[in-house]
């Protein structure tokens, strides 16, 4: 079994240990107060989260990483025999066995000493993506290393326990996975799975747009993932190109959780997100619940198909009024099963919006995206 197919048996020790962000932000909160007695802390405040454009700044860090030629990807960790179908069940039992012995292992907490550290994998405004290598299991894992100075001085916090509080707690094929976080006096670490493929976003670029084929999966894809964060009550509120991975097997996985929030039973008024996707009642300052995300699944069907999104324009202002009146043009190459689907996701009403269960039954993914199809740029690759 190849390393990220679905079914594969994540090292014990890698799952979660129980455990809340509390003493994480604590750490950060103490540090706070810290700056402030010793005045070293500017009070100036840099770096604001913009919620326009798709640029991301440079951040340096001071890490030791192992050179670039003893680093090399295993298909799966070493230090696990490869499992066939007919054993599958017997290791899926054995694994929880050894989770149910973890699971009193209060004492186990992560440090960087844990991993061996390969290139980055991408770099941000609040700090950087590594390849990283669990020394015990030899596991591949992304270590994304946050500096909790640049934390408090864009105010954001609460952007950062949310991530943790709620990605950790997901678990879908289609949901990138959080298996754990630690921290020290400059920086806090979380422990994601490895998406071999890197951003969505990236590949689009590449690609300048997809087939219908490929985008009919991806929406597919997006769409379940969608499906199960609104059955735990988490608004994603930030669905783009961007925050979009791609798996070993090309699979499609939400990444990025640091503007979802657990929405039980408000309906939320806070302006977030990218303004290509942000829907006419968050423009507007209107409350937003869920369909917020089905208006980003029909934003992000258009710009894989046509390589821009939808409401694309010179300036925020020609983008606000095309979004507030719904004002799109299709190219002439796009069928018009598709025009269709994106006609009742991009709906100015709320309520009016085709519900994600009907997506999965309308006629264009069900042409394009039939169950058990991949996205053909996998099939491509093989070939």
């Amino acid at each position: 079994m190849e390393y990220g197919k679905e079914g594969y048996n994540i090292p014990p020790h890698l799952h979660l240990v129980d455990q809340t962000a509390g003493c994480l932000f604590r750490s950060i909160t103490s540090t706070r107060s810290k700056w402030h007695r010793s005045g070293d802390r500017s009070s100036s405040r840099r770096n604001r989260m913009q919620t326009a454009g798709r640029s991301a700044c440079q951040c340096n860090i001071n890490i030791p990483k192992m050179p670039t030629d003893s680093f090399k990807i295993p298909a799966v960790p070493s230090s696990r025999p490869l499992c066939s179908k007919a054993n599958a069940s017997d290791n899926k039992d054995q694994t929880s066995s050894r989770l149910e012995l973890k699971r009193d292992d209060k004492k186990k907490t992560w440090s960087l000493s844990d991993f061996d550290l390969g290139r980055p994998l991408g770099k941000g405004k609040f700090g950087n993506v590594y390849l990283a290598r669990e020394k015990e299991s030899h596991y591949v894992v992304a270590l994304k290393v946050l500096f909790k100075s640049q934390i408090l001085d864009s105010e954001i916090e609460h952007q950062v326990r949310r991530e943790v509080e709620i990605q950790c707690r997901l678990r879908h094929p289609n949901i990138l996975r959080m298996y754990g976080y630690f921290h020290d006096e400059k920086r806090i670490y979380l422990i994601l799975e490895y998406a071999k493929h890197g951003a969505l976003y990236k590949l689009l670029k590449e690609r300048g747009r997809f087939d219908e084929k490929t985008a009919a999966i991806y929406i597919r894809d997006l769409t379940k993932a969608l499906i199960y964060c609104h059955t735990k009550k988490v608004i994603h509120r930030d669905i783009k190109p961007e925050n979009l991975l791609i798996g070993h097997n090309w699979e499609l996985k939400i990444a990025d959780f640091g503007w979802s929030v657990h929405s039980p039973s408000s309906r939320r008024m806070t302006l977030c997100g990218t303004l290509d996707y942000l829907s006419p009642e968050m423009i507007e300052g209107k409350p937003h619940n869920y369909a917020v995300d089905i208006w980003s699944l029909g934003v992000l069907c258009y710009e894989l198909l046509v390589g821009l999104p939808p409401f694309d324009a010179k300036d925020s202002h020609q983008t606000y009024r095309k979004i507030r009146y719904v004002i799109i043009k299709y190219p002439e190459y796009i069928s018009e099963k598709a025009k269709d689907l994106m006609g009742k996701l991009l709906v100015i009403e709320p309520e009016e919006r085709l519900p994600l269960s009907n997506v999965l039954k309308h006629p264009w993914i069900i042409e394009n995206a039939p169950e058990g199809a991949h996205p053909p740029l996998m099939n491509s690759e093989q070939k």
